[in-house]
């Protein structure tokens, strides 16, 4: 039978002096207070281990810093893993390993492991775009978090550093690559659920700002304008460039001649400078042909079709066009995104299929399924609706 052993008390603890050999205090159930020659005081817990049914010690903290009473709560809670024939030695060691491997194993470690997933799934202008956003957006705030303790709120402070910026749209794109990574995390293994599910639903949702553009029948005199503009003749075909692509301000300034196939007379931007992270193929009319030829003389030996006047090695500056548009007595009649708006009144007016326009301006389809098919399958019907539309713009139509 089991001996009967006094409790102990705080005064006994305190008044316990040292003896020229180590003795123990029993308090009962295992626990012990170790009282050294030197004067040190230390919680042990003796039992006995499940499964070669020796005796052990473990080690609960030193007396004063551990008290009586969080010493028994410690005893209890080992008292608890041995009902469960855990030893409480193999249950601490298999937590301090755990414990480094959850601080090793970071938010910013567990996203490179899925950046090399996830090249395999997309192009490596895309990759690159997306660790620059990592890098600038996410691993300075998080990265260094243990990735089972990142927590909802603190993926929302991310991204609400990028909503005061007013980049709604980049937040919404950082929720979905963070949710990424942290399912990546579940199917490895590293974590067993993900918080971050949902996150994205917390974005406040953007009123549409609606970009200044011209009615219809004033495109005539906006080609004359152009026509007549003092306007350096790079600035002027790119505004004609961009009107007869409907490509975004950024994406015609940014324009490189190795997107160009002239043979198949198709200019492929690359998912990076798209708003919607995806390739945009856009047939190339006869008239478009023409302004890349005018532009050969001036940038063909450049990286960029547009390029800057202030460093020929960089693109146009996308206000560019604004300026110019202004120069030329549009202000606050028409800016260079609006010519997208203008491209799609008359498309819509002239009863092309909206679904071809809508693929033609690249925006976004919900159903993802259905986008794939349709950028397959419109790029003619988008040809030959682009062609109308560049002969419309020359007053051909």
């Amino acid at each position: 039978m089991p001996r009967n052993v006094t409790a102990l008390n705080a005064t006994q603890i305190k008044q316990a002096k040292p003896q020229d050999k180590e003795y123990n205090l029993a308090d009962g159930k295992g626990l012990a207070l170790r009282v050294k020659p030197n004067g040190s005081k230390l919680w042990l817990f003796n039992y006995t281990r499940p499964h070669t049914k020796k005796r052990s010690n473990i080690s609960i903290g030193s007396y004063p810093e551990i008290s009586l009473a969080e010493a028994r709560e410690a005893r209890e809670s080992l008292r608890k893993l041995l009902v469960k024939d855990i030893d409480p030695k193999d249950h601490r060691d298999s937590e301090k390993v755990r414990a480094v491997q959850s601080a090793e194993t970071t938010f910013e470690s567990v996203a490179r492991k899925w950046f090399v997933v996830h090249s395999s799934k997309v192009a490596d202008g895309t990759l690159k775009n997306i660790k620059r956003s990592f890098k600038n957006d996410i691993f300075p705030y998080i990265g260094k978090v243990p990735i089972e303790s990142l927590t909802a709120p603190r993926a929302i402070e991310v991204l609400n550093k990028i909503i005061e910026r007013g980049s709604h749209e980049i937040a919404r794109k950082v929720a979905r690559r963070m949710n990424s990574v942290m399912t990546y995390a579940v199917n490895a293994g590293i974590i067993h659920h993900n918080p971050l599910i949902g996150i994205k639903e917390l974005i406040p949702i953007t009123k549409v700002k609606h970009q200044l553009t011209l009615p219809p029948e004033e495109l005539p005199a906006l080609m004359k304008a152009l026509r007549y503009s003092s306007a350096k003749i790079t600035t002027r075909c790119l505004i004609e460039f961009q009107l007869h692509t409907m490509v975004r301000p950024g994406e015609a300034a940014e324009a490189k001649w190795a997107e160009i196939d002239f043979k198949e007379a198709i200019w492929a931007i690359p998912a990076e400078r798209m708003k919607m992270d995806r390739q945009h193929l856009v047939p190339l009319t006869p008239q478009v042909i023409e302004l890349l030829e005018l532009m050969k003389p001036i940038s063909f030996h450049r990286e960029y079709i547009f390029p800057s006047h202030i460093d020929p090695k960089r693109p146009a500056n996308r206000q560019s066009a604004n300026k110019a548009l202004r120069d030329m007595g549009f202000r606050d009649r028409l800016v260079a995104h609006g010519m997208r708006a203008l491209a799609s009144t008359i498309l819509n007016e002239q009863g092309f299929d909206h679904d071809v326009i809508e693929a033609a301006l690249a925006h976004k389809d919900e159903n993802e399924v259905r986008a794939a098919y349709n950028r397959a399958q419109y790029l003619q019907r988008r040809r030959e609706m682009m062609e109308w539309w560049s002969r419309k713009i020359k007053g051909e139509e």
